[in-house]
């Protein structure tokens, strides 16, 4: 007989801009964003949560942030979102704030809890994770220690080997790992920000990073680098039994106008 289990769709690193029809590096974000929905609810259709763990918005303003929600709505799913380092949070935190759609930090559901991270350094490309969400993971973690965990933080925590991507990481992140380590009901972290899919461990938390929903970051390059991989996403399955599922799916479509003969964005 197989297990209940907890489905989740992880969406990451949208990078919407001002307006529907407006580029990044010769993609439009915005409808690529449409596109990986679109596959992921024709795939599958009993997803729980989706995660969008940050850089929702390129330019983050009250349109961009706006179209976000109206398009997540149209999917009526209980939706937890980030702040990546491109984000405006306490604007996402005004407008992605509905019954559906919101920036809370924490969700029961069953025998799991989610735990939502905010490793946003204001100006900066890298991640922090404050006294504040070391406590609050501390607390939750204590106070749910009945119950199995999903982390999910925009910055990543494990090297990625591309060395310019590792500049970028969690810059504590041995703090987080430190306190990680001392609860054994953490089964997962899963993030976003490395634009490419990555499978890791953290002794036996699996440890996730999710591509994009618009271009790729090239594997195991010194320097800025991209590909023409398509856009993806993640499903994370969890398990009654604390038992950890994933798969990363991409749509059909390499990014063709995607340019590549660039520095950085």
């Amino acid at each position: 007989m197989k297990l209940p289990c907890l489905s989740l769709l992880q969406l990451t690193d949208l990078h919407v801009l001002l307006t529907p029809e407006s580029t990044l590096l010769g993609i439009k974000t915005e409808h690529y964003f449409h596109a990986v929905l679109a596959h992921a609810f024709k795939h599958r259709s009993d997803y729980e949560v989706l995660l969008l763990t940050g850089d929702l918005a390129q330019m983050p303003c009250v349109a961009s942030y706006e179209r976000i929600l109206r398009k997540l709505e149209e999917y009526k799913l209980s939706t937890l979102c980030l702040a990546g380092n491109h984000d405006d949070y306490p604007l996402m935190q005004q407008i992605l704030n509905t019954p559906q759609v919101t920036c809370n930090k924490q969700m029961c559901i069953g025998n799991w809890q989610i735990i939502m991270l905010n490793s946003q350094i204001i100006g900066s490309e890298a991640g922090r994770l404050e006294q504040t969400e070391l406590d609050f993971l501390e607390a939750r973690l204590k106070e749910k220690a009945n119950l199995f965990t999903l982390i999910a933080v925009h910055h990543n925590c494990l090297p990625t080997d591309s060395a310019w991507l590792d500049t970028m990481t969690i810059e504590n992140s041995q703090a987080f790992l430190d306190i990680v380590a001392r609860y054994p009901n953490v089964r997962v972290i899963t993030t976003g920000h490395i634009h490419q899919e990555m499978n890791k461990k953290f002794g036996e938390v699996a440890v996730f990073g999710t591509p994009s929903t618009c271009f790729q970051f090239a594997f195991n390059s010194t320097e800025f680098a991209m590909d023409r991989t398509p856009p993806g996403y993640r499903i994370i399955d969890l398990y009654i039994d604390g038992t950890v599922v994933s798969t990363v799916r991409r749509i059909d479509t390499p990014l063709y106008e995607l340019e590549l003969d660039v520095a950085g964005y």
